[in-house]
């Protein structure tokens, strides 16, 4: 007895399903965080006060190509990579 070929596209709807699932539970929802970060650090501006993702508060000083310069206290100013800033506190003006 020969199997159908639809018997073999049976086989696989349970990995489908299970493929389904984790893009929405995982995937989606990471790529959907990845872009509000990118737009948040595009967007940063001078004064605006950081947190970065090693846990230093700070006042973006300038804004480089790459990088940023941030005022950690009044005379030490440390120069960060953009994707290292976990979030903005809130924007000076």
């Amino acid at each position: 007895m020969q199997p159908t070929p639809s018997a073999g596209l049976i086989q696989f709807i349970p990995l489908i399903f299970v493929f389904v699932v984790f893009y929405f539970l995982l995937i989606r929802p990471q790529q959907k965080k990845q872009k509000e970060h990118q737009l948040m650090v595009k967007n940063l501006k001078k004064n605006d006060e950081v947190v970065t993702m090693g846990g230093i508060h700070g006042t973006v000083v300038n804004v480089k190509d790459k990088t940023f310069v941030v005022r950690i206290d009044e005379n030490t100013k440390v120069e960060i990579d953009k994707s290292s800033v976990a979030y903005v506190k809130r924007t000076r003006e």
